[in-house]
């Protein structure tokens, strides 16, 4: 098992930057490859950004690229996500997730095992 807790959402003015953090226990995390989510009300869920449990593979949304920026630091358990020039659309729940694998991150919702809570970020315009 392994427990996933988002943390560093908030309010923010549109061109600003957050940065979240997903913190891990349980299992041996440098194992798992991680995606970060995102659902606003009435919308799906969707893929912004994942990284391979080496941090040597990436994918970005291209509703994201180019403004985040995903890593991880495996001593700490932990993955980032860096929003800059941020945007009223990016007004969501955002949702870190984990799936034990050698491969690159997934890219579908369904293909990760382990799910955090959530953290809020609204941007105001």
């Amino acid at each position: 098992q392994v427990q996933l807790v988002e943390s560093g959402g908030g309010l923010v003015q549109a061109g600003g930057s957050l940065r979240l953090s997903c913190a891990a226990s349980g299992r041996t995390f440098s194992r798992y490859a991680t995606g970060w989510f995102r659902q606003a009300p009435g919308k799906e869920r969707e893929l912004l950004a994942g990284i391979s449990w080496s941090g040597g593979s990436k994918y970005y949304a291209d509703s994201v690229k180019g403004r985040f920026t995903i890593s991880r630091d495996n001593a700490l358990n932990t993955v980032y996500l860096q929003m800059n020039s941020l945007m009223p659309e990016d007004t969501a729940v955002y949702y870190c997730a984990a799936r034990g694998t050698n491969l690159g991150p997934p890219r579908q919702a369904y293909e990760y095992d382990y799910w955090g809570q959530g953290t809020q970020v609204t941007v105001s315009s």
